[in-house]
């Protein structure tokens, strides 16, 4: 083993703390990616349900009226 243990410099300390915010940020933009994409399908999914269910409303409640000439 080192007898005398290496001295920790400001400089060591500033690369170690870059290389590791380096790392944070591209995960983040990662995550912000899937994110939006995730975000865009369950609005396509809450629309699409609601259509389905307004239309299926729709058809319960709708009066149907004949019309028949004397």
């Amino acid at each position: 083993m080192n007898a005398l243990p290496k001295e920790i410099t400001r400089d060591d300390i500033e690369r170690k703390f870059r290389e590791l915010s380096g790392g944070v940020e591209s995960a983040q933009e990662t995550a912000k990616s899937y994110a939006i994409v995730a975000g865009a399908v369950a609005a396509v999914a809450v629309v699409g349900i609601a259509y389905l269910l307004g239309r299926r409303r729709g058809r319960r409640r709708s009066t149907v009226v004949e019309i028949r000439r004397i």
